[in-house]
């Protein structure tokens, strides 16, 4: 049975950071692909407050089996006491990228 693909979403507060993650999380192959995108504004509660700060978002393609490694991945380096990571399924998609998908994310290929 192959594995689901999933997004995941992360933010994070430099293109510095968010650079470092991705790189990360591919090159371990816990994601295929990492889009960073930039110029995101987050309006949000924090201890009591309303804060709103820019971001950079990155949207990680991966496999559901994969989720655990990269959650602790991504905690051990973001620079957030509580950094957002967000998984939801893809329930469709072009067929031969979803392969690619699973195949980048799985053992034995050479980088």
């Amino acid at each position: 049975m192959e594995d689901k693909v999933i997004i995941v979403y992360i933010t994070a507060g430099t293109l510095d950071e968010a650079k470092r993650i991705g790189r990360e999380l591919v090159e371990r192959r816990l994601a295929a692909c990492v889009n960073i995108v930039g110029g995101v504004t987050s309006i949000y509660r924090w201890r009591g407050r309303i804060e709103e700060s820019g971001e950079h978002l990155l949207v990680v393609k991966t496999v559901k089996s994969k989720y655990r490694e990269l959650e602790e991945n991504v905690r051990r380096l973001h620079s957030y006491e509580v950094p957002e990571i967000i998984a939801v399924p893809v329930e469709e998609g072009y067929e031969r990228y979803i392969k690619w998908v699973v195949e980048e994310t799985g053992p034995g290929r050479e980088s």
